[in-house]
């Protein structure tokens, strides 16, 4: 960090910085929000002492009764108004809402797991931290995200961005950082005695030195771990190409629809291949049977994100067909590990959509 970058304790502040794309617009939606509070806070106030002075008691007598033909007047004013702001809030809130739902296409992806009281992060280049989060200034961000415990929920103010983090289910949320600095990081959801210790940093560094970052850890890739896990587990023994395989091959398996032994189609994602792993009776492919064993309970959720992304990696998308092709390894027929890029499904799986390339 250099000396011109942000400090993470900059003094007393009404509001946090405005250290991402998101931050403008949030900013902007809630002064309207309190802007129009407080004017109508202000107008009813000023119309309670108003009517209080002006029909008093003892001038009730003195004041002449309208004949009440225009109150339809006043009574068109209350609904068309109050209907027309909260519109304008709806509208406003929805598309905020949306920005943020939509993950960009060309986005770095990082994965956290959420326990107590810490946050363990995952780059797909190898480093991981705890409470700590470096990212690049200027660049699309996505977190996949689970908890090994309880609802945990991941909070950046200066980015205007939160989202819960949940047991047995992956979320994900996006960001892109404006300027360099040192921000805080909360989980904003009570996890515990110590949830409020449950905090950290979020790091954000120019490219070139979040590059050079990357390059000084010695930690492997998931994908690398992953597949060294895969064998070590023995999961090659049934998942291969060639000949006649006991369990569907994964080559070209992610992103795409399978049909299932009850019929229904499913998507290949995160949440599909994680319960297959912890529960592989819950959902079987047609024209095989139910003969691979549970890994619940021995396997911790960053092996299993490990796991999911070296069985991503076996899917490539060339970028002339755009149709996954396998690229064959010389061990068994099985397909060599590289990294996927094929879009990551929306459906039933807590994950949310990707903005396309434009």
């Amino acid at each position: 960090m250099t000396g011109s970058e942000c400090q993470m304790d900059p003094g007393f502040q009404l509001f946090p910085e405005q250290a991402s794309s998101f931050a403008p617009g949030v900013d902007a939606l809630y002064g309207f929000l309190l802007g129009v509070a407080g004017f109508f806070t202000i107008l009813i106030f000023l119309a309670i002492v108003f009517l209080a002075l002006y029909y008093r008691r003892s001038a009730v007598r003195d004041r002449k009764r309208g004949s009440g033909a225009k109150l339809w007047v006043l009574e068109a004013i209350w609904i068309i108004v109050p209907l027309a702001l909260t519109m304008v809030m709806f509208l406003w809130g929805t598309a905020a809402y949306i920005e943020q739902r939509v993950l960009p296409a060309d986005a770095i992806e990082l994965t956290v797991v959420g326990k107590q009281w810490m946050w363990k992060i995952q780059h797909p280049q190898g480093r991981s931290e705890i409470n700590e989060l470096h990212v690049p200034v200027g660049q699309p961000v996505v977190l996949r995200m689970i908890s090994e415990d309880v609802i945990h929920s991941f909070y950046v103010p200066a980015f205007r961005v939160k989202m819960d983090v949940l047991p047995q289910r992956y979320t994900s949320l996006w960001f892109q950082a404006t300027q360099p600095g040192v921000y805080h990081l909360f989980c904003a959801e009570y996890c515990g005695t110590e949830h409020a210790d449950m905090s950290g940093r979020v790091i954000v560094m120019q490219p070139s030195a979040y590059a050079e970052w990357l390059a000084g850890g010695r930690e492997q890739p998931p994908v690398t771990t992953g597949e060294k896990l895969f064998a070590q587990l023995r999961c090659d023994t049934c998942h291969y190409q060639g000949g006649q395989p006991r369990c569907p091959s994964l080559a070209n398996l992610y992103g795409q629809p399978v049909r299932l032994a009850d019929g229904t189609i499913v998507t290949v994602d995160e949440a599909y291949l994680r319960e297959s792993i912890l529960n592989p009776a819950a959902k079987v492919v047609a024209g095989y049977q139910t003969i691979m064993p549970t890994f619940e309970g021995q396997l911790s959720e960053e092996q299993i994100f490990h796991l999911i992304e070296y069985i991503e990696s076996l899917s490539v998308m060339p970028a002339d067909t755009g149709q996954p092709t396998p690229v064959e390894s010389p061990a068994r027929g099985f397909p060599a590990s590289s990294r996927a890029v094929t879009p990551r499904s929306s459906e039933g799986s807590g994950q949310i959509p990707r903005r396309t390339s434009e």
